[in-house]
């Protein structure tokens, strides 16, 4: 009897605290310096200025939230611009069904 079960939160293991991979923090991080040096250089004289110095960490913050089903917005941002800029006709290639390519087999 060797079988063997996969526990659901293998991928976690994999991840910086259980939620985000380098690259996310690597994004993460870069957002938070940028609102830090905008904080710090910028004169926050209207409410604009202080919007638009916080707009990179809070964009980025958002990328890389978790959600359940994906790792993370940046994620099915990506997966939506490969389905939509990828090839978008698919082909049954089932073993009950031909797709018209083929030639059908005689059968004696």
């Amino acid at each position: 009897m060797n079988n063997y079960l996969i526990p659901a939160n293998t991928k976690q293991g994999k991840l910086i605290m259980g939620l985000f991979k380098p690259m996310d923090l690597i994004l993460f991080s870069t957002g938070v310096l940028i609102t830090l040096i905008l904080l710090a250089f910028v004169p926050q004289s209207s409410l604009l200025f202080t919007i638009l110095s916080l707009a990179p960490g809070l964009i980025t913050a958002f990328l890389v939230v978790p959600i359940p089903n994906y790792h993370n917005i940046l994620t099915i941002i990506m997966e939506m611009y490969e389905f939509l800029t990828h090839n978008q006709k698919y082909y049954w290639r089932g073993w009950c069904v031909t797709n018209g390519t083929s030639k059908k087999r005689i059968r004696k």
